[in-house]
């Protein structure tokens, strides 16, 4: 897994993207945290690069139907 980047969200705290594996790990302001599994490496670029991070989690990683599981 790559180190986490922080991210500017009132939701989300920081990202972290292995690019062997294609698995993206999210990590709330709540402390929760969940690793989504084969997110190609454009998706994570644009998460990384959207305008709200937030809504791009919703429709580009949530609502996409990844595959996932809850780490903490």
């Amino acid at each position: 897994m790559g180190d986490y980047v922080a991210v500017s969200s009132t939701v989300i705290a920081a990202v972290a993207y292995d690019e062997a594996t294609w698995a993206l790990n999210v990590r709330f302001h709540s402390g929760m945290e969940y690793q989504y599994l084969s997110v190609p490496p454009d998706v994570y670029a644009g998460f990384l690069s959207a305008g709200s991070v937030g809504r791009y989690y919703d429709a580009a990683i949530k609502k996409a139907g990844y595959q996932y599981v809850r780490i903490s």
